[in-house]
């Protein structure tokens, strides 16, 4: 039998490839070639499925925060590297995977807004107020305004704008969207060094 995680994995390629709401437990069963009811032996329900996969493709990114967050010491840099993860990431659901959740998934989709708000509003503001505190962005700098004006919006376009990612590379939407911003806030001092050592 299907152990439950191979099922997990194998619904997650599905729904982020075809969208939560068209994929059904019928084709899903057909495609993993077991029965409906192994299906159902390891997840009472669909909507209990979609929100494992979320789970699961939350706990596959956070994984890649703690390799980003443990190999490197400046929080500018870090903070750049996690969204060019993220855009790596978000490149691989297709656009009815998410309007899916929001539309007939509401339980996941709070599972995917509440990591969403606790990436910005606590990972990426602590990464800020430890810039600040070591002196890498102007003092001056208010981080809720920064992280309300740039990063809160970023966040809502990359999710809701999905032409951003048919008509622009990663690379184009990471340094408009994010290294040009992050480049205003530095101090000169960091600036030069930031100049230097990014290699995205």
């Amino acid at each position: 039998m299907i152990s439950k995680l191979e099922l997990l994995q194998a619904s997650v390629k599905n729904f982020t490839r075809y969208g939560s709401k068209r994929v059904t437990m019928d084709e899903l069963s057909k495609t993993l070639g077991i029965s409906k009811k192994t299906i159902y032996h390891h997840f009472q329900s669909k909507e209990e499925l979609i929100n494992a996969s979320i789970n699961h493709l939350i706990i596959h990114y956070k994984k890649n925060i703690d390799q980003v967050l443990s190999k490197n010491q400046d929080p500018i840099i870090s903070i750049i590297l996690l969204y060019k993860k993220g855009f790596e990431e978000l490149r691989s659901l297709t656009p009815s995977f998410l309007y899916g959740l929001g539309k007939y998934y509401p339980e996941a989709k709070k599972i995917f807004d509440d990591f969403r708000r606790f990436f910005v509003d606590h990972l990426i503001h602590g990464l800020l107020e430890d810039a600040k505190s070591r002196n890498l962005i102007h003092k001056s700098v208010n981080i809720n305004l920064f992280c309300d004006l740039y990063f809160r919006r970023i966040e809502d376009l990359s999710h809701t704008n999905d032409s951003l990612l048919l008509d622009y590379s990663n690379d184009e939407l990471l340094k408009h969207m994010i290294i040009f911003n992050m480049k205003g806030i530095l101090t000169e001092t960091h600036l030069n060094s930031f100049n230097l050592s990014i290699d995205l």
